[in-house]
């Protein structure tokens, strides 16, 4: 059952995010400069909360997946690790990979992750934005040290990004919908 969820998920985000078309690099950063300002305008205390509640939530079902796209095909991606630094909720992949050329391209993302119950899931959107401060990858690094035999903070790969923009749907076969911001 749950591999079954799992694969109707991951239809559902590919089908969502093939009608996307993929922006420039430059205009990912302004439109986050723009949401980025609409976030600090909500209550810091609400977005922080809120943001702690999904990080709280990827953590406690240890993988979630990515969706990302390339032109008009989507790909998703099994991730593992999330940080909130500086009040900012990360993500970490390595510059050589595709996800992260992606991601470059087109900033729009979508995560999915199952609690272990099967039964229970959230679905996270928002725009990704990379961030090039050494400290944050460092701190990122700290906190999961087995990145450590993989990754550098300064050795040109890490790519550490934060989510802006976002909306965390939180799902259940058995309650509605639940929908909050950060």
């Amino acid at each position: 059952m749950r591999k079954i969820f799992i694969a109707f998920a991951m239809l559902l985000m590919m089908t969502a995010y093939a009608q996307n078309k993929p922006s420039q690099v430059n205009e990912n950063k302004k439109e986050a400069d723009t949401q980025t300002v609409a976030a600090d305008s909500m209550n810091p205390e609400t977005r922080i909360k809120n943001m702690k509640e999904v990080q709280a939530y990827l953590k406690e079902c240890g993988t979630f997946f990515i969706a990302t796209v390339d032109g008009d095909q989507p790909h998703v991606r099994a991730f593992g690790v999330s940080e909130i630094i500086n009040d900012r909720l990360y993500i970490m992949t390595g510059k050589v990979k595709d996800v992260y050329k992606q991601m470059a391209a087109n900033g729009k993302f979508e995560i999915c992750a199952l609690k272990k119950s099967g039964s229970e899931w959230l679905r996270l959107s928002g725009t990704l934005v990379n961030d090039e401060t050494l400290s944050v990858k460092e701190e990122f690094l700290n906190r999961n040290e087995g990145l450590k035999a993989m990754y550098k903070a300064d050795d040109g790969n890490m790519a550490v990004l934060y989510i802006t923009n976002a909306t965390a749907r939180f799902c259940s076969f058995s309650s509605p919908e639940r929908k909050i911001n950060f």
